[in-house]
């Protein structure tokens, strides 16, 4: 691999490569693939950024693929079939659901293409019985993210009241370890902390919106919501501003308007996630993966810290 390798990165949807249009870089000349899941929220975006700055400080090419939406589960299986098909000497991937995806795993570990999970982590069970393997998996501790969160409603609330959770996408690893982390806080600070709901909006901002407002309604005299994403988190806090109640939301990403609004003394906190790091720290496992010449049995796992974020 030669270090003064220009650095290039294309980007096509998941619409316009099944149709099997050119893409801003020749994907001949990359040695790398990343298939995210979208590049429509600031997360992905911020990931994609990682990807790239670690891919030119490596003085490698790397073509970087992503579904229209997070529903587009067929969109992006068509991507990773694709890049296993292109022959790339490794990929990278960060799955819209656990299993959608393994075939084509499956598909590259039969090629000696060597593969790592990043974000969100595919179904290892469901993986192995296909015959598939991957090299390694670096995310967020998910689980971790949510007791984060749900700790800080539950010292800012000092220790007595009715919460709520406002889950991701029924079925999603991370979407399901973040309830999962933010409810075991909440059950643990119990008899005081009372979790009276929690319910999925799949990672969407309006449907956020109608939760957060029926919770209200429902719970008047409730003391904050966790939501699992800051635009869901936007979304409650919304629906807190309309009611003229004070309650606490707290999000999760750590994106720049959530940042801001924790700034200003609106959002109480968000959960702040690194997915510059783990871009990057995927594509410096990718190519260890290719230098390794094989896959271990069991993957490699390595978790980014996540840090919360408050006004102070």
């Amino acid at each position: 691999m030669k270090k003064g390798a220009k650095f290039v990165v294309s980007l096509l949807a998941a619409s316009v490569l099944s149709l099997g249009s050119v893409s801003t870089a020749t994907a001949a000349d990359a040695e790398y693939a990343v298939v995210l899941k979208v590049l429509s929220s600031e997360f992905w975006q911020t990931m994609k950024d990682g990807v790239e700055k670690e891919a030119e400080k490596q003085g490698i090419k790397v073509d970087v693929y992503a579904a229209n939406t997070e529903d587009d589960v067929e969109g992006q299986t068509t991507l990773m079939e694709n890049a296993v098909n292109k022959g790339y000497k490794g990929i990278a991937f960060a799955p819209i659901s656990p299993d959608n995806l393994n075939p084509a795993i499956a598909e590259a570990t039969s090629r000696n293409i060597p593969v790592v999970n990043i974000d969100e982590i595919v179904n290892l069970d469901g993986l192995n019985a296909l015959g598939g393997k991957v090299y390694a998996l670096v995310a967020t501790d998910n689980q971790d993210v949510g007791r984060m969160g749900a700790q800080y409603i539950i010292d800012q609330i000092g220790g007595k009241g009715k919460v709520a959770i406002i889950e991701g996408k029924a079925g999603t690893k991370s979407g399901e370890d973040r309830r999962q982390g933010a409810t075991d806080a909440f059950k643990a600070a119990a008899p005081g902390i009372e979790l009276v709901e929690s319910q999925p909006a799949d990672w969407d901002r309006t449907r956020a919106y109608d939760i957060a407002t029926n919770y209200l309604n429902k719970y008047p005299d409730l003391k904050g919501i966790y939501a699992c994403n800051d635009t869901m988190a936007m979304g409650a806090l919304a629906a807190v501003n309309a009611s003229g109640k004070k309650v606490i939301v707290v999000g999760t990403d750590g994106n720049s308007d959530a940042v801001e609004s924790v700034k200003n003394g609106e959002l109480g906190a968000t959960v702040r996630q690194r997915p510059d790091e783990i871009g990057a720290r995927g594509v410096q496992l990718l190519i260890e993966a290719v230098n390794a010449k094989a896959m271990p049995e069991t993957p490699k796992q390595e978790m980014i810290k996540a840090e919360l974020v408050v006004k102070d």
